[in-house]
């Protein structure tokens, strides 16, 4: 059953402020590109990474399409699945629902849209008529503006331009840049290197030969450290976590898709104030321990450090939650342990597929961003048939993808770790893959009674 809209000349006149009164502004919305937006979501969730970076609920015309629009990205917010009948419960939590038609609604927008392939070229459309819509809008008010003659001319061209800037800001699609645009910005970057003093110009990892080797962590640089089971991915990542934030003052996001937000800060404080992890777990804490375990509290809890521990989490969910965090607060580093925790949703009969969709969209993730996004990957068991062990990239499991869209690629390998002992002692993390350098061999030291990785210069200062 399809709900009609009100006689459109009506619509217009009564939602639309400032728009001209003389049927030209029916150039300025295009109802079939919203039906399709929306109808594409609501048969491909997963299209919504897309179509989310070109229009927000505002962008729509018809304000049950906003409504709809709205509770679509909710949903995806909170790691919930989006369909007709999940939406119509969130619209009718708001008391939505009988406004924009009831369910019967939401399924003829289905039935309306023939395909979600085509989702992000009409979420362009909706994209240019609402900010043509924006840019009448904002044209009369200038000129308004411009004809009150108590106000000084000055300050109508610092608004005009103020009002044009803002809708040009909010479009989500980048122009091209000229080669000497670029030219400009490599030059720039180039002069401030050579005088800087610092020995590289990353995010430090706090690994003195790593940093050596990589130049430090890149902006728009996807880096995957992979090892088998047991091998200390997550104590690696909560190192680099630890430096980052508490020794070189930035602002980190942790997702942790295995482990709660409590064990992983557990695992931070044990690494912070050299306190067994397994101690704080149970509470045995002598009274210097105790004095030791507040001060690192004190330190932990005055970093910039975000947590989010929901499990099976769609890059399009992460991202969501990264775009609402970076309007609170800066974004240096995003970490995810780990990557095949990921949920895909929409390839969840091919596993290779979900995976190589996951990692495209965290390397996506990281150039939008513009920070370094580091993450774990297990490999898959054609190690364990190898003598030596010695991993290669072939193995990372389930996706020859990774290896194709990670910058760097990196393994942790302990060779006699098969003792039944477990990890302990010295490490090598073999860079297998660095596309902006070269690649070689690291040898660090765990500490297992912390769940912490050290340079191995230090090993000698813990008895080795």
């Amino acid at each position: 059953m399809m709900i009609e809209d009100r006689p459109f000349q009506s619509v217009l006149h009564e939602e639309a402020a400032g728009l001209p009164n003389d049927g030209s502004a029916l150039l300025l919305v295009n109802r079939d590109a919203e039906v399709n937006v929306l109808g594409s979501l609501l048969i491909d969730p997963e299209k919504f990474y897309d179509v989310s970076r070109r229009v927000r609920s505002e962008d729509f015309y018809y304000r049950k399409h906003q409504w709809i629009f709205q509770a679509i990205h909710d949903l995806i917010n909170d790691g919930m699945a989006v369909d007709p009948t999940t939406v119509a419960g969130r619209l009718s939590d708001v008391g939505r629902l009988a406004e924009i038609g009831g369910q019967n609604y939401l399924l003829s927008l289905t039935i309306e849209t023939a395909s979600s392939l085509g989702a992000e070229s009409y979420a362009r459309i909706v994209q240019d008529k609402s900010a043509r819509r924006q840019l009448v809008a904002r044209s009369a008010e200038i000129a308004a503006l411009a004809k009150d003659e108590s106000t000084e001319l000055d300050t109508v061209f610092q608004s005009a331009e103020q009002k044009l800037y803002e809708i040009h800001e909010n479009q989500a699609n980048k122009g091209f840049e000229t080669a000497q645009d670029v030219i400009q910005q490599v030059f720039s970057k180039l002069h401030e290197k050579a005088q800087s003093k610092e020995e590289f110009h990353g995010l430090p990892t706090g690994f003195t030969d790593l940093d050596k080797l990589l130049g430090g962590m890149h902006p728009s640089d996807l880096m995957i450290v992979a090892a088998r089971p047991g091998m200390g991915k997550t104590s690696f990542l909560m190192s680099v976590l630890r430096h980052a934030a508490l020794n070189v003052k930035k602002s980190v996001v942790f997702f942790s898709l295995e482990m709660s937000n409590d064990q992983i800060m557990q695992r931070l404080l044990s690494q912070e104030s050299g306190i067994d992890s397994r101690k704080i777990r149970d509470g045995r804490l002598a009274s210097d321990e105790l004095q030791s375990l507040l001060i690192s509290m004190d330190v932990v809890g005055d970093s910039q450090i975000f947590l989010d521990d929901t499990p099976g989490i769609t890059p399009m969910a992460l991202r969501s939650k990264l775009q609402r965090l970076k309007r609170e607060a800066d974004i240096d580093l995003i970490i995810i342990d780990y990557l095949q925790l990921m949920s895909g949703d929409l390839f969840k009969d091919n596993r290779v597929q979900e995976v190589s969709y996951i990692s495209r969209n965290l390397k996506i993730l990281a150039k939008e961003f513009n920070v370094p996004v580091l993450t774990a990957a297990q490999m898959s068991r054609s190690v364990e048939q190898r003598a030596d062990k010695l991993p290669m990239l072939s193995d990372l499991r389930e996706s020859g993808s990774l290896e194709q869209d990670a910058d760097i690629v990196m393994f942790l390998h302990q060779p006699d770790s098969d003792s039944g002992e477990g990890l302990e002692g010295l490490v090598k993390l073999i860079v297998a893959k660095h596309r902006n350098g070269p690649i070689g061999d690291i040898d660090l030291v765990y500490r297992k009674n912390l769940a912490r990785f050290d340079n191995a210069a230090r090993m000698n200062d813990y008895g080795g």
